[in-house]
């Protein structure tokens, strides 16, 4: 289904086997707006639940690009996060859990729903592609703190309302 050639490389840290598979695009430049690329090329070891760029094309029109913003830096920051935990978390550990803490700081659900492993609801498609500082597992939808989701989309909602009626 997807990440051609995405294989656990014990040499490589966890930017280097995203940037190589050609499908997490989005998210390398959504770390590098943050400023966390060299964290996430850190000793770790961290485990991150890596959303594809399908994941973010699912994302409402505009989300990304608001997130990118400079303004949006702390934003952008908190929702990374809330796709790191700390420590090599793999699948047949997470199956075992019902949440987990992330670097975020709140914790995100995890329950298997027949074979599925989800975090938050979002399946995991790919697990357990080691790196030299962690683990990534590939998810098919993007993890959001509550409150974070919820206040970009009402500030999109609201931009667009102001723009509706200064075009009037």
């Amino acid at each position: 289904v997807l990440c051609r050639g995405l294989l656990s490389h014990g040499k490589h840290d966890i930017v280097d086997v995203a940037s190589k598979s050609g499908v997490f695009n989005t998210l390398i430049a959504a770390a590098k707006a943050a400023g966390l690329v060299e964290a996430l090329k850190g000793e770790g070891p961290i485990t991150v639940f890596a959303p594809t760029d399908d994941a973010f094309a699912k994302l409402p029109e505009g989300t990304i690009e608001s997130l990118l913003k400079p303004e949006n830096k702390d934003k952008l920051i908190n929702i990374l996060l809330y796709h790191v935990v700390s420590g090599e978390v793999m699948a047949e550990t997470a199956i075992t859990l019902d949440s987990a803490k992330t670097l975020q700081g709140s914790s995100f659900s995890i329950n298997l729903d027949g074979k599925t492993l989800k975090i938050d609801g979002a399946s995991v498609t790919q697990a357990d592609i080691k790196a030299s500082n962690g683990v990534i597992h590939v998810i098919d939808s993007n993890l959001q703190p509550h409150e974070t989701l919820l206040n970009i989309v009402s500030g999109l909602l609201l931009e667009k309302k102001n723009k509706q009626q200064t075009d009037q």
